[in-house]
């Protein structure tokens, strides 16, 4: 009988008693700890074969952990303690990276402004690039004017690749995308040579918090299903 694709968020098991944390612990039939053990084998072959990947992987939990206090009292009792900016500024330090590209959308040129500065005053060399750079029409990408968010006049399409070009070029050593679209983020990621991180992400109507919505699924949100 074929395995069903793995669905770990359907997974009706208390957290504690899950096999992904417990090795006596239980998995439904679409649990990929238990279903896919060759995968989980040539996924730790990758950490394995690469140290740059090991040494990632190894300070990015060592960052992970930071992140909490009480830790000494156990799992139910922990508390967090830094907000997610900080945390890319540390983990930027435990890498000894040197230069920060930055990718962000215009609409957070402000926020661009401040992180900029931040990153700046901690010792960062900051290498940043807005999504219209280039001054591209939207036309090449086959919109018409009807499409365009200003129907009234010619507009710059946003361009991710040059965006992640630029900061290869620039040999950048951690990559920070600041609100990047859906699908302009998406092809950043495709051609950034970089390790990259996200600081925001973009929404419009929720101030950039998604999870808002998520949230209220039940209330408010409650048409999204």
């Amino acid at each position: 009988m074929e395995k069903q694709p793995a669905n770990c968020a359907r997974c009706p098991v208390k957290i504690g008693d899950r096999l992904c944390r417990e090795a006596q612990g239980k998995a439904p039939d679409f649990c990929p700890t238990d279903n896919l053990e060759e995968l989980t084998s040539q996924s730790l072959d990758e950490y394995r074969a690469n140290g740059d990947v090991h040494e990632f992987a190894r300070q990015a939990s060592i960052q992970e952990a930071s992140c909490y206090g009480n830790r000494e009292q156990g799992y139910e009792q922990v508390r967090p303690t830094k907000p997610r900016i900080e945390e890319i500024i540390e983990f930027a330090q435990r890498m000894n990276y040197r230069r920060l590209g930055m990718a962000f959308c215009i609409g957070l040129r402000k926020e661009a402004k401040a992180v900029g500065q931040l990153f700046g005053s901690r010792g960062f060399e900051m290498v940043s690039v807005v999504c219209k750079a280039g001054r591209s029409s939207k036309e090449f990408i086959g919109l018409d004017r009807a499409d365009q968010i200003d129907p009234s006049k010619d507009e710059a399409m946003c361009n991710p690749i040059l965006q992640a070009m630029v900061l290869n070029k620039e040999k950048t050593d951690f990559n920070i995308l600041l609100g990047l679209c859906v699908g302009h983020d998406s092809l950043f990621f495709k051609y950034a040579e970089a390790p990259c991180t996200v600081l925001a992400v973009k929404d419009r109507l929720l101030g950039h918090n998604p999870l808002a919505a998520v949230y209220n699924l039940d209330s408010y949100y409650r048409a999204l299903k």
